[in-house]
């Protein structure tokens, strides 16, 4: 019609995003054909006072054998990525006896915002997809007096990785017994620690891991006793433009969107110096420099500095106007914490 502006141009899709999308269609058409029925992988949450971010992933999941507690004997790494994800999945939500209807990603992703009114503290909430057997999860809700909190990184921080070169990388996520993962000394007792003396504080473990892998990261966890917390991690795979997702890009905008949810918290941001962190949270501290109660940065190995492609370390922090430590584990990034005032000093012997 004459006058009318044209409708905007679709935006293209890269072809292996396309052939990635029909490979897992093709793989949801042979598992369905054998009997198998999706089920939602849930994953810890986090929430305020009258909402919750509810987070989860619709899959088709390999039999796997456990123990008698309920432990993998052995679990390669591979395994997490042989589920197969449901794109576009209905998922049915339930918050304190509401339910609430959405939709899944192209990855079977469930990542949603929905209304609940929950007590503060580790809460239940449960999802289920075409009518099976609801899967209870957990949501951390933050009372709103809350005023500290604590943005933690996954690789080579609580979790020794060695990422991003690309083949270590591979052999750690794909052949690697789940079993032989090693926890980065000290961070365990570190997170315990600032956990214990900020009760009720928001705990989130922030990586660019994928979220095939949230269920062996959940598991780790558990295993070496760091204190439980919500995870946000990233898609694996292709997106419409570009061949792999940006892992910096998938930081810096949950670090924005947790600064925009919880305006009065000022965040303990735990990182390395091998993957960005140390920019990352120079320009995240510069912007937000009432939002941030202090960095504390694990310096790497030279081994480790080698495998996960070099050091990213910022010289000046002083636009971030914040306490900035920095030391090799957990032991040592405890005491500098103790020195700028953000954890208690031990007593004396």
């Amino acid at each position: 019609m004459p006058g009318t502006d044209p409708a905007p141009p679709r935006p293209k899709i890269l072809w292996i995003a396309r052939m990635e999308y029909r490979f897992h269609s093709w793989r949801e058409r042979r598992a369905r054909r054998r009997g198998q029925l999706p089920t939602v992988a849930a994953f810890p949450g986090y929430g305020g006072p009258d909402w919750v971010r509810v987070l989860g992933r619709v899959l088709i999941v390999p039999a796997v054998r456990t123990d008698s507690r309920g432990e993998y004997a052995s679990f390669r790494g591979w395994r997490s990525f042989a589920s197969v994800p449901i794109g576009f999945a209905q998922v049915t939500i339930d918050i304190d006896g509401v339910k609430h209807e959405v939709v899944a990603d192209r990855g079977g992703v469930i990542d949603a915002t929905l209304p609940g009114t929950l007590s503060p503290g580790w809460q239940p909430i449960t999802m289920s997809v075409e009518g099976g057997e609801p899967v209870e999860s957990r949501v951390f809700i933050v009372a709103p007096e809350v005023r500290f909190g604590i943005v933690s990184d996954v690789d080579d921080t609580v979790m020794v990785t060695a990422l991003p070169r690309p083949l270590v990388a591979a052999w750690n996520s794909f052949v690697l017994d789940e079993h032989a993962r090693q926890p980065v000394p000290g961070m365990a007792v570190l997170l315990e620690r600032i956990a214990r003396e900020n009760p009720g504080s928001p705990m989130i473990y922030l990586s660019t891991g994928a979220w095939n892998v949230a269920p062996t990261l959940m598991r780790f966890l558990r295993r070496h006793v760091f204190p439980p917390g919500a995870m946000l991690l990233t898609d694996w795979g292709p997106t419409h433009d570009r061949w792999f997702r940006s892992g910096r890009q998938h930081k810096a905008k949950n670090l924005a969107r947790l600064a925009e949810e919880f305006p009065d918290i000022k965040w303990l941001l735990i990182g390395d110096d091998g993957q960005h962190d140390d920019a990352l949270y120079t320009a995240f501290a510069a912007e937000h420099p009432d939002r941030v109660a202090a960095v504390a940065i694990r310096r790497l190995s030279a081994t480790e500095a080698v495998l996960a492609g070099g050091r990213t370390v910022v010289d000046d922090h002083s636009a971030a106007g914040v306490p900035w430590v920095t030391d090799s584990d957990g032991a040592g990034l405890l005491d500098r914490l103790a020195d700028v005032g953000v954890v208690e000093p031990d007593p004396p012997a």
